[in-house]
């Protein structure tokens, strides 16, 4: 990159299904503010994808969109290195060269396996036991110095360190050990119907996210069916009113008002206001989004052009490091 006296940031989002607000104020609004003063690397994981199964046509169709919607976010592939996972080979290669340096039962303690794994019943795949060695790949390969994450991912920057650093001790430094890094708004934004859990696009219940990609009155119903509670007095209060609190997290990403100011706009409002009130901020927020992602869609050449300029620099950049890996591993260069 350029400015070799940036930081760099690392990211990665899955092409798994539709990108929702939360995705998008946890992280993807975060990514674009952060190309200009950072070098930035944006991966779309479709490795990490098929931990699970997935229909192949539908994982390539996934992908092409996860491309256009990243761009359509704001991210620029001229000022950052938005690639393809499964198109740079290096992420392969190093993870079983960290898989030699990881233990068993780091693994087996990582909070998303013993979560997910149960949902494979008896016959897990090996894929899930040993995603997060991957995701220690992906990181390190860039020598990376901050990875954005919410709360909930901050154990896979830490085990990346723990493999990163016993690599490191064992031959001698090679690997930067990277920090995690939180946004300072929106960071986990919860289910509209269960505000107590993180939203998320795998939910069983549709009316508890929000995609990106939905028509405006649907995004409108879902905010008038939230979750709030009996009291009908807009404060923030997460302990004792997670829903509303939730809402106005959301209100807070959309307008930038302060949580004090939102307070003061409902106040002597109803529920039914302040809902509709939020989910119009919403859609105001997301159609300019939607029109560029349209656009962007109906060019699949430039789609794919922009993938394989990516892949390639990603790539140099990753050669640099597995070499290294390489050499003291005592691998034939």
């Amino acid at each position: 990159m350029e400015n070799e006296e940036k930081k760099v940031v690392y990211s990665a989002i899955q092409p798994s299904g539709a990108f929702t607000l939360g995705n998008y104020f946890g992280a993807m609004k975060n990514w674009a503010q952060m190309q200009e003063d950072y070098d930035c690397l944006f991966c779309i994981a479709d490795l990490h994808a098929i931990t699970v199964q997935q229909v192949p046509a539908e994982l390539r169709r996934r992908t092409y969109e996860s491309m256009a919607m990243l761009m359509a976010l704001g991210i620029d592939p001229e000022k950052s290195i938005l690639y393809v996972q499964s198109q740079v080979p290096e992420h392969t290669e190093l993870t079983w060269i960290l898989n030699c340096f990881t233990y068993m039962g780091e693994l087996s303690r990582m909070t998303q396996y013993k979560e997910k794994s149960h949902k494979q019943g008896k016959n897990i795949r090996v894929g899930l036991f040993d995603y997060p060695v991957l995701m220690a790949a992906d990181i390190l390969l860039y020598q990376t110095n901050l990875v954005p994450v919410g709360s909930d991912q901050k154990q896979h920057v830490e085990l990346a360190r723990d493999i990163a650093n016993r690599f490191n001790t064992t031959f001698s430094d090679t690997f930067v050990l990277p920090e995690p890094y939180f946004g300072k708004t929106g960071k986990r934004i919860m289910s509209l119907q269960e505000p107590e859990k993180k939203m998320s696009k795998s939910d069983l219940n549709p009316n508890g996210f929000v995609a990106l990609l939905e028509d405006p009155d649907v995004m409108i119903r879902k905010f008038k069916r939230a979750v709030t509670d009996s009291e009908m007095h807009v404060a923030y209060d997460p302990k004792n009113k997670p829903g509303v609190s939730n809402l106005m997290e959301i209100y807070n990403c959309t307008t930038g008002l302060s949580l004090d100011d939102i307070e003061k706009e409902f106040e002597g409002k109803g529920y039914g206001d302040f809902k509709i009130r939020v989910g119009e901020s919403v859609v105001e927020t997301i159609k300019p989004i939607q029109t560029e992602y349209q656009k962007l869609m109906k060019d699949k050449k430039q789609l794919e052009s922009i993938m394989q300029k990516n892949a390639q620099k990603a790539s140099h950049l990753a050669q640099r490091t597995l070499r290294k890996a390489r050499r003291k591993t005592g691998f034939v260069n």
